[in-house]
């Protein structure tokens, strides 16, 4: 009698329980495809805490043990080894958009800035978030989180967002290098390991070991290979291997080879010459400063300078005798007069003083005493300087004075001279006041 497979209770378990399995994952890679969606939607109207919260549940394992030891047995290490993320069953297609969403939204948080970004999601979140951006540690989370730790299984277009977000954000592209030269060499040549079941099975390497099994994979190959020889080499200053990489390479043809040589060539020329632009920008910035601070002390020794001069002005200007007020003589040894030549005598009429003296009101005994005077000490000047070449015209001077002197001694003759006076002033002051009755009427 023949052997009938499903009348086997075993064998009908086990095709019950693969017919659940597969049932149960449809159904969770529906959820994560959904899950998905609601957050790329909350990214898109800029909720990013709601869309952080919303994508978080399907790339964290649900439980991470602390990692093993030395020293203990292999059941221990079994035993300590974290559960995968939720993502880490997904198809590649779903695979691929939520690690690339994730990435670029932690690309995003950091582009938001401190200020915005703390605001957010609070200042602890948000500097994790960057933090993990900038020192590459967002890398290794997604190797151990979303694929078992198996750097080689990692999808390539992760890969390739995750070498840019790196590119882009780390100080240091050190990092970097290293991470894309151990997938490119995992993915170059493919590993086994040993399931559940204890059957060998390849993982998930491409059918060929350089990874271009399809031109989809060809053209994910060439831009890994770009990105590392074109951008990650080139910060690092690593010139030289990257020119070699790119000749050794297997996947690059001889066209393809020149193309990445000849930009890698002008990559290194613009580098240089924007070394030499900044060095001649840094030299000209450098002379224009000191020209500035030269021309700075210039004016400073000048205005120093200034100074020094007027205070010795000052101090000769106060030692100094005072400067006499004679006045200059001619070659005969006359006085010279100070208008022209023009000697001023007793009889010279004045011309803005009398005018003045007009419109205001007459001085006081004092002041015509002291102007009397005044004259009278520059008349006897003008006298002894004059006398000294004519001894007549002194005599004639000293005749006048003794006339005039007796005559104003006698005091009914002072009085007369006093009454006349007022008749005068009288005078001229009815005339005034006629003239100005006249201008009223």
């Amino acid at each position: 009698m023949a052997h009938n497979p499903y009348s086997d209770p075993s064998a009908s378990s086990l095709l019950s329980s693969s017919i659940s399995s597969l049932s149960n994952s449809r159904h969770q890679s529906s959820q994560i495809a959904k899950t998905y969606r609601q957050a790329a939607q909350l990214f898109l109207t800029r909720r990013l805490p709601e869309a952080l919260s919303t994508i978080e549940p399907i790339i964290t394992p649900p439980t991470r043990l602390p990692d093993s030891t030395d020293g203990q047995d292999d059941q221990t290490d079994g035993e300590e080894q974290a559960a995968p993320a939720p993502i880490a069953a997904a198809s590649r297609g779903t695979r691929v958009k939520v690690w690339s969403f994730y990435l670029t939204f932690l690309n995003a948080v950091v582009e938001l800035g401190s200020e915005e970004g703390k605001h957010a999601f609070g200042a602890a979140k948000w500097k994790a978030l960057v933090a993990k951006t900038r020192d590459g540690s967002i890398w290794e989370e997604v190797v151990r989180d979303g694929y078992g730790g198996s750097e080689g299984d990692v999808d390539a277009e992760v890969v390739i967002n995750l070498a840019t977000l790196l590119l882009t954000h780390s100080p240091d592209q050190r990092l970097n290098q290293q991470r894309l030269e151990t997938y490119l060499s995992a993915t170059a040549h493919p590993t086994f390991a040993i399931d559940d079941s204890s059957l060998y099975k390849e993982r998930r390497a491409e059918p060929h070991g350089n990874g271009t099994a399809t031109p989809r994979d060809l053209n994910t190959r060439l831009k890994l290979l770009e990105l590392y020889t074109l951008h990650v080499l080139p910060r690092n200053e690593e010139w030289d291997y990257a020119r070699e990489f790119i000749s050794m390479s297997e996947v690059l043809d001889d066209e393809r080879k020149d193309a990445f040589l000849l930009a890698l060539h002008g990559l290194r020329a613009e580098k240089d010459n924007a070394a030499e632009r900044e060095a001649e920008l840094r030299k000209r910035q450098e002379e224009e400063l000191q020209l500035r601070r030269r021309q700075s002390e210039e004016r400073r020794a000048a205005a120093e300078d200034e100074r020094r001069r007027r205070d010795e002005e000052s101090k000769r200007a106060a030692t100094s005798p005072p400067a006499s007020t004679s006045l200059p003589r001619s070659e005969d040894g006359r006085p010279k007069a100070a208008n022209g030549g023009r000697q001023q005598t007793p009889s010279s009429k004045p011309s803005a003083p009398a005018k003045k003296k007009a419109t205001t009101p007459p001085p006081g005994f004092y002041q015509r005493a002291s102007s009397a005077l005044s004259n009278m000490q520059i008349l006897l000047r003008s006298t002894a300087q004059s006398m000294t070449a004519s001894p007549m015209a002194m005599l004639r001077t000293l005749l006048f004075l003794m006339v005039f002197f007796l005559a104003f001694g006698r005091r009914d003759l002072r009085e007369r001279i006093r009454r006349l006076m007022r008749q005068v002033w009288e005078k001229i002051r009815k005339t005034v006041g006629m003239g100005v009755k006249v201008s009223y009427i």
